[in-house]
């Protein structure tokens, strides 16, 4: 799955490469480069949530840290 995604992203920034020679010269071009570089953010997001350790994330939520106030220093 990782390394599925990998791919993925760096077909991407093949087709971000090629387009970017003609982004200035049609709105089609224009268009189709936004799209290519919102597809590849959701690649890079789904990467980064599947490299994420879950279960660390979910014991830091239980056990939240105690926020110091500015007042604590001073006492």
């Amino acid at each position: 799955m990782k390394r599925r995604l990998i791919e993925q992203i760096a077909k991407k920034q093949v087709q971000l490469d090629k387009l970017a020679a003609h982004v200035e010269k049609s709105s089609i071009c224009s268009q189709l480069y936004n799209k290519v570089v919102i597809e590849k953010a959701i690649l890079k997001k789904q990467l980064d949530d599947l490299s994420r350790n879950k279960l660390a994330e979910k014991v830091v939520r239980l056990f939240p840290h105690k926020k110091s106030l500015i007042c604590d220093y001073f006492n």
